[in-house]
């Protein structure tokens, strides 16, 4: 898999142990150890990288093997080769076959809380209504 042209790459050689935070979209291949945080962002994990982080990000794409949590405010998609030990949260989910999942899924978790005022309404007056007519009426002979 090629990373996105305006992508900042980390290529399979080299290994990350700290936080990683940014806001442009990132391809890696390689390993980290710690945290990834692109909120507004992509991240793809290439099919070399072995990620051992915790990640909040708008969107990620897996090919390789994530150990942590991934917490996406967007999509999650998980292709043939992708290896995740951890809980995913994410309002989109897409799954490969032969993909492999060990952990909860949570489909509509990071979606925008909305908190909605109490107010008080009035209840509309009853109506009464009659019932249907029969479909087919008896028909006289």
């Amino acid at each position: 898999m090629k990373p996105a042209e305006d992508s900042t790459v980390i290529g399979k050689s080299v290994s990350i142990r700290g936080d990683i935070t940014g806001s442009e979209d990132l391809y890696l291949d390689g390993e980290i150890q710690g945290t990834v945080t692109l909120p507004g962002n992509r991240l793809t994990i290439g099919p070399n990288a072995h990620v051992l982080a915790d990640v909040e990000v708008r969107d990620i794409i897996v090919n390789g093997h994530i150990e942590g949590n991934i917490h996406a405010s967007g999509r999650v998609d998980l292709r043939q080769t992708a290896i995740v030990h951890g809980d995913i949260y994410t309002s989109r989910l897409s799954i490969e076959e032969k993909a492999s999942i060990q952990g909860r899924v949570d489909v509509g978790a990071t979606g925008p809380t909305i908190t909605i005022p109490r107010q008080t309404v009035a209840a509309a007056p009853a109506t009464v209504h009659e019932p249907p007519a029969p479909l087919f009426a008896e028909q006289k002979r």
